[in-house]
C-alpha cells in the first residue's frame, strides 16, 4: 500500500493576491469586492487614473470595509499615469512608499523610467536603494520588454528593462512581460535567486503586445514557474495581474480571475519533500 506521505503537499507559503488592473474598467472598489469575495489573500492597488486608487485614505478604508489586506502598491508609472501624483517621479515614489505604510503592504512595484526621462534614469539604481533605505518599504523593480512595430525594436526603457543587468535589491518578475520580451521566465527566477520579492502572474503568446492572458491560456511555462517557487519555498505574493476589458460583463470577468486563482493555488502546492 502507498505510503500517504509520498503523496503529502505542501501548504503554499505565498499569498495570491488579485491587481486592481485586473478588473478594468471596472473601479478600484469593485477589485476590493471581487477579491474577497472569490477567496484572494489580498489586494495590489495599481495607483492610476481612477481617482480612488490615488487617495490613501480612501484605499485604507476600502480594506476596512472589505476585511481584505493591501499586500502591494504599483507606483503610478505607466505612459496614461505620468501626471497621476504630478510629474516628479521620485515624489511619485515617496506617495507610493505612504500608501504602502498607512495600508501596511510593505512592498512597492515599480517600472524602470521610459528613456525620455533621463534625469530620473540616470539615478535610478541608486536612487531606489537610497528610498528602500530611507522609508523602510520594499521597492520591487519590474522586468520590462523592448518595445517592438513590426520588425522595428524600440529600447524603452533606462537604465535598461532586464533587472538582471542591474544592482537592485529587490526584483518583480512578470511573467506576461517574459512572454513579450523573450525571456525564460523559469530561467530569470533561477537567476534573481534570493532578489525575487514578487510576481505578477499572467500569460502571454510572445506576441509584440504585452497580452497579461489569464495563466494556463498563453504558452509560457507559468505553471511550471509556480511549482519551482513552491519547492523553493519562495513566500513572496503573486500578484494576479490579467486583462479581463474584454469579458462580457461581470459574470465573465469573476470567472476569469477564478481561473486564475484555482491554477495559482494548484500549482504553488508542491508536493512535500
Amino acid at each position: 500500500m502507498p505510503d500517504p506521505a509520498d503523496h503529502a503537499v505542501r501548504v503554499p507559503a505565498s499569498r495570491v493576491t488579485l491587481s486592481t488592473s485586473s478588473v478594468y474598467p471596472e473601479p478600484t472598489e469593485a477589485a476590493f469586492e471581487m477579491a474577497k469575495r472569490l477567496g484572494y489573500d489580498g489586494v495590489e492597488v495599481m495607483v492610476g487614473t481612477d481617482a480612488t486608487s490615488t487617495d490613501i485614505d480612501a484605499v485604507a478604508a476600502l480594506a476596512e470595509s472589505h476585511e481584505i489586506a493591501v499586500t502591494s502598491v504599483h507606483a503610478p508609472c505607466l505612459l496614461i499615469t505620468q501626471r497621476v501624483w504630478g510629474t516628479d517621479n521620485w515624489g511619485k515614489l515617496e506617495r507610493s512608499a505612504e500608501m504602502a505604510r498607512v495600508t501596511g503592504a510593505g512592498l512597492v512595484v515599480v517600472h524602470p523610467p521610459f528613456r525620455w526621462q533621463r534625469d530620473y534614469a540616470r539615478g535610478f539604481v541608486e536612487g531606489i536603494a537610497r528610498l528602500e533605505s530611507s522609508t523602510g518599504v520594499v521597492f520591487a523593480v519590474e522586468n520590462m520588454y523592448p518595445w517592438r512595430t513590426g520588425r522595428r525594436e524600440f529600447q524603452a526603457y533606462a537604465p535598461g528593462w532586464d533587472p538582471l543587468d542591474f544592482d537592485y535589491a529587490h526584483v518583480t518578475l512578470d511573467a506576461s512581460h517574459c512572454a513579450t520580451s523573450g525571456s525564460d521566465a523559469v530561467e530569470m527566477a533561477k537567476a534573481l535567486g534570493g532578489r525575487l520579492a514578487h510576481v505578477h502572474l499572467g500569460d502571454g503568446s510572445g506576441s509584440v503586445r504585452d497580452e497579461h492572458l489569464v495563466p494556463g491560456r498563453g504558452n509560457q511555462p507559468v505553471a511550471e514557474l509556480l511549482g519551482m517557487l513552491a519547492e523553493q519555498g519562495y513566500g513572496g505574493d503573486v500578484a494576479v495581474e490579467v486583462t479581463t476589458r474584454k469579458a462580457s460583463g461581470r459574470p465573465q470577468r469573476e470567472a476569469d480571475l477564478a481561473e486564475a486563482l484555482a491554477f495559482a493555488r494548484l500549482h504553488l502546492a508542491a508536493l512535500a519533500v
